[in-house]
């Protein structure tokens, strides 16, 4: 410990011109155990001031630094905790109590007591020791003399006084005469005690002779006494003027404190008086704006919303605590609350009552768009009211209620306003599918005097069934388009329903996100904040019923809100869009076709302009119809399929369906071409085509007139070319299916019919293939009785050239019965049955040669009198 005392001397408090009396090792009690000393210091300069200084031991290294000091006069109270008992806690009372543990008790001890000598020596100052034993505070100062109270340790550093330069020099002086002084101390000594008592002896002697000197000192130092002594006295009463000097200078400097506190209060209260009047001030134009504005000219909205903004500024001002108990901001706080109400009522009355004349004044320009098929644009209504847009906003943050009331009413006016527009052009829409005269009277009780349609939806759909059916008897099945081709009334009704159901959507569209884009921009739905708690949903209107403000809270984000919105305004888009979609399916099933490729493309835009916006799941929800019609379209084909009957008396042919669904994907191809469904015709197809497999192999089975090879053979020939001349990705599966059953059955035909003509050699020679297969020798064969040569000369002789020509001859005719002209297959089939005969006939040469070699025995024709056969029947037919 007093190593690191003289270091701590050495490094930190000598360079400050301070001297350490005391020091203790300590750590904060309670925490992580960081060590540091506590010092007690004196300043070596006057006046003197006592501090205790807190020293830590750096992180980087090994030297000590100065962390933080107190002065002795401001400490109150020294706790140590307990006076009976060790105990190393102890507490110091400065600013806030510092609680330290130090590392012995007799160091805590030394410390306390060190404190308590200087309290007492240099300050006087009443500093309460408590739980302190009285044996360390029992050690007093002496009085009448400036002794120290530090310890042996002030009384050292007093007596201790460095050499000069001058006796530096003598003592080394005598050290170089005295050349053993460092070898041999003791000699040293000796010799300087010696010549110490020789000077001493020759002062007294001296002393002794000047006797009279020493009486004319002593009476000199008698009057320096007496000098002292009257300067003592006058010192004395200098600082009694000084002690009353510095009280009066204690009074000033407690007075000067007191005047800075009070100019630091005064500026703090002129900040605050200045802020309050900064931004709780509403200036008089602001306030005639907010209660005599006009809210119908551009520059007195734009007076109201500088107003308005102005108002909500000073009412959201963050006011310190204590400021809304002072009376003037209780005034000015119910002002502007009168003037919030005030101008909140006389904005929602005449928003109100631009609502009720703009829809008035809407209704009136119905009448010109009746005849065409066009909706009104609210373009001017959306411009004008867009103007109020800030006020809105402001309405919507200060007076919640009756912000959603003028929602409702707008919700109302709209409603009824969109619902007769959209009536009446669903109603145009109609008459122009159902093809009504041009001169507006058509029939059902439907007229267009004064610009009113008052068809009902009834007489619509008779006329559409009316309509309909007519077509339909010409083309409303895969059947009925293989029985002809579509008509050009056929192509010429679907072309005026696609344009006119693509004019119908393409109408409804811009309407639908300009209104949405208006609602978002006016009522300030983009954020998405959350709206009331209280706000409830009737399920009759749709409409919101707000509670009070202090019930509202989360519920619905603002994109929810704006859906509702557009879900009440318009209800009845959707109902319409089904009932048009109805009414299109009623004239022509096929119609589905063209609306659902129509329906998917505006979808799919919507989708990209907003995925959430009302019109994207509006559109979406009645795709789901279109597609369900489209499926219900493609099950009636496939149920007419395996209704199809055939008629017993006359050869099948093509049937019906296999043409139907050729015209069929011709149609589709050409609607759905850079379709966005494209996947639901590829579904549609693979299920039409498994279909038509399915029922030509049933009717097929069923044919009795037409073998079933042909069938199948020619059927599925038929399907091979469309499929191929088509070119459909999602069918090439089906494609080289068709291919390989056409193949297969042609070729099952050709072996079955063959087998007639040359039946008896047929018969011989697949017994002499028995009787190889069982284990005779080829060149052996001939020795079998019932195979012998002459009973193949036989047998050959039963079929000469004439015989032959003849049989194929009848085969042809029969084939010519079977085969329908439609598909032309008869030269394909005839010459797979020549390719088939030639193989049949050097299949026997071979087995004669084998079997009967060297017997000389051939056929009664050659393969060339065969290719003139064919030949030759085929041109004579």
């Amino acid at each position: 410990m007093t190593a690191i005392k003289h270091a701590l001397q050495r490094d930190i408090f000598t360079p400050n011109d301070e001297r350490l009396l005391s020091i203790v090792n300590v750590c904060k009690a309670g925490k992580k155990k960081k060590n540091c000393f506590l010092c007690a210091t004196v300043t070596t300069e006057r006046p003197v001031q006592v501090k205790v200084v807190k020293v830590k031991k750096s992180d980087k290294g090994d030297f000590y630094k100065r962390q933080m000091a107190w002065e002795l006069r401001d400490l109150t109270e020294v706790d140590a905790k307990d006076a009976n008992k060790e105990n190393p806690e102890f507490d110091l009372h400065f600013e806030k109590v510092y609680r330290w543990v130090a590392s012995s008790t007799a160091e805590k001890n030394s410390f306390i007591s060190c404190i308590w000598k200087l309290n007492q020596r240099y300050l006087r100052k009443k500093v309460e020791f408590v739980n302190v034993s009285p044996q360390l505070l029992e050690e007093s100062v002496p009085s009448g003399e400036s002794q120290s109270v530090a310890g042996g340790d002030e009384d050292a550093l007093d007596d201790y006084q460095e050499l000069n330069a001058r006796e530096e020099q003598d003592i080394e002086g005598m050290m170089e005469v005295c050349e053993y002084a460092i070898s041999n101390a003791e000699a040293f000594a000796e010799k300087l005690s010696r010549e110490l008592q020789v000077l001493d002896g020759a002062n007294i002697q001296s002393i002794m002779a000047s006797e009279k000197q020493v009486n004319t000192l002593m009476q000199l130092l008698d009057q320096a006494l007496a000098e002292v002594d009257t300067i003592e006295g006058k010192l004395l009463s200098y600082e009694e003027m000084l002690q009353s000097v510095k009280e009066q200078m204690d009074q000033i400097s407690q007075s000067n404190r007191l005047i800075q506190i009070s100019n630091t209060n005064n500026g703090k209260l002129l900040d605050e008086i200045q802020f309050l009047v900064n931004y709780m001030d509403l200036s008089k134009g602001h306030i005639k704006a907010l209660q005599e504005g006009d809210l119908s000219s551009p520059k007195g909205i734009e007076a109201c919303i500088n107003a308005s903004e102005a108002l909500s500024q000073c009412m959201n001002v963050a006011l310190k605590p204590g400021h809304d108990k002072l009376m003037a901001i209780k005034q000015q706080q119910h002002l502007f609350s009168e003037l919030r109400d005030t101008f909140a009522r006389r904005l929602t009355n005449h928003l109100n009552n631009v609502f009720v004349h703009q829809g008035h004044d809407q209704s009136s320009t119905l009448a010109q768009h009746t005849a065409e098929l066009t909706l009104p644009k609210h373009s001017p209504l959306h411009r004008d009211l867009l103007r109020y847009a800030k006020l809105m906003e402001w309405l919507k943050n200060t007076q919640r209620e009756k912000y959603e009331g003028l929602s409702r009413t707008y919700m109302d006016y709209m409603t009824r306003l969109y619902e007769r527009e959209i009536k009446d052009f669903f109603e145009v829409a109609k008459i122009k599918m159902a093809g009504t005269s041009k001169d507006g009277k058509g029939k059902f009780g439907l007229h267009g005097s004064s610009g009113k349609l008052t068809g009902s939806t009834s007489s619509l759909n008779k006329l559409a069934v009316s309509s309909s059916n007519s077509r339909r008897s010409q083309s409303s099945s895969l059947l009925d388009m293989g029985n002809m081709s579509a008509s050009d009334l056929d192509v010429a009704d679907r072309t005026r329903f696609d344009k006119i159901f693509e004019q119908v959507l393409s109408e409804l569209e811009p309407l639908c996100l300009a209104e949405q884009d208006f609602i978002s921009k006016f009522f300030k739905l983009q954020q998405i904040p959350t709206l009331a708690q209280g706000e409830n949903m009737d399920d009759s209107d749709g409409l919101m019923h707000s509670r009070p403000v202090s019930e509202h809270r989360h519920s619905i984000s603002e994109k929810d809100m704006v859906r509702m919105m557009m879900n009440k305004i318009f209800q009845s888009i959707e109902t319409e869009l089904n009932s048009l979609i109805a009414l299109g399916d009623k004239i022509d099933s096929f119609n589905s076709l063209y609306m659902l490729v129509k329906m998917s493309h505006h979808v799919w835009t919507a989708e990209n302009v907003d995925p959430a916006s009302y019109l994207s799941t509006t559109l979406g929800n009645v795709l789901v119809t279109v597609k369900r019609n489209f499926d219900k379209c493609i099950s009636g084909q496939i149920r007419q399929m395996e209704e199809v009957k055939i008629s017993k008396k006359s050869k099948v042919g093509i049937l019906p369906f296999v043409t139907g669904f050729e015209e069929f994907a011709k149609l589709a191809e050409a609607i759905f071409r850079n379709a966005e469904r494209r996947g639901d015709l590829d579904k549609a197809y693979i299920k039409l085509m498994r279909a038509v497999f399915n029922n030509v192999e049933k009717v097929a089975n069923e044919s009795q007139k037409t073998p079933r090879d042909v069938v199948m053979m020619e059927n599925f020939h038929h399907i091979f070319s469309t499929l191929s001349s088509l070119k459909i990705s999602c069918l090439e599966a089906e494609r080289k299916e068709a291919k390989q059953k056409y193949t297969e059955h042609l070729q099952s035909y050709v072996i079955n019919s063959l087998g007639q003509p040359l039946e008896k050699l047929n018969h011989f020679f697949e017994g002499v293939e028995a009787r190889v297969a069982q284990g005779v020798r080829e060149e052996e064969v001939s020795y079998q009785l019932a195979f012998n040569k002459q009973e193949l000369r036989k047998v050959i002789k039963e079929y000469p050239g004439k015989e032959v020509k003849k049989g194929l001859d009848n085969l042809y005719r029969k084939v010519d019965k079977h085969l329908c002209e439609e598909e032309s297959l008869l030269q394909v089939v005839w010459h797979s049955m020549q390719d088939e005969f030639i193989r049949q006939y050097k299949h026997f040469e071979g087995l004669i040669n084998r079997c009967y070699p060297g017997s000389g025995i051939t056929m009664e024709f050659t393969i060339q009198d065969m290719l003139e056969y064919f030949s030759s029947i085929a041109q004579s037919h």
